[in-house]
């Protein structure tokens, strides 16, 4: 059984699965739904569009150069049947399916480094910009609030990034215009 991949979006396309077009010219283009066939009808182009495999590794999401996904290449070479080799095959398969999850993993660490720091950041500069939107009274609150935040002085791309958060109460406003006040906590950011 032969998985092909869609031509537009890099999915697998399963075997009765989706859509073939051929070509004038015998050039057969397999595609995973018509979704697909739809936008390449349409000519556009898959790395400018979100949800395809082209865009993501275009735009820095998915590993590009690992030596993993060389074995996902096709060879179509034939080789007399051995069961040793098979079973040989397919641990390493495994093997080599094992070691690419974990390089995925340490990828997407490495790409997410930082992004929360950035979301307090910017979060922090909103509500520090939109204070005459909030009710008079709880604009006091939310300036002591600030106050209380302690940022280190480090900064990224010219803007102050916030540090570790050492004392920081939860607060929650109430409707009734009130305040509700949590425990302390230590927040690392």
């Amino acid at each position: 059984m032969r998985i092909e991949t869609c031509h537009f979006c890099s999915r697998p396309c399963y075997p009765s699965k989706g859509i073939t077009f051929i070509r004038n010219d015998a050039r057969a283009f397999r595609f995973c739904r018509s979704k697909c066939h739809a936008n390449f009808k349409m000519k556009r182009n898959p790395r400018k569009l979100g949800w395809t495999k082209a865009f993501r590794r275009a735009h820095g999401k998915e590993m590009v150069v690992d030596s993993t996904l060389q074995f996902q290449q096709r060879r179509n070479i034939p080789v007399r049947y051995n069961r040793e080799l098979v079973a040989k095959t397919l641990l390493a398969m495994e093997r080599v399916e094992e070691v690419r999850r974990r390089r995925e993993r340490a990828f997407y660490r490495k790409r997410m480094e930082g992004v929360k720091e950035r979301e307090v950041l910017m979060d922090r500069k909103l509500v520090e910009e939109n204070q005459h939107l909030l009710p008079p009274q709880y604009r006091d609150q939310v300036a002591k609030v600030l106050e209380q935040m302690e940022v280190d002085g480090e900064t990224v791309d010219g803007e102050k990034v916030v540090g570790k958060v050492k004392s920081k109460r939860k607060q929650k406003l109430l409707r009734n215009g009130g305040v509700e006040e949590d425990e302390e906590m230590e927040v690392d950011v």
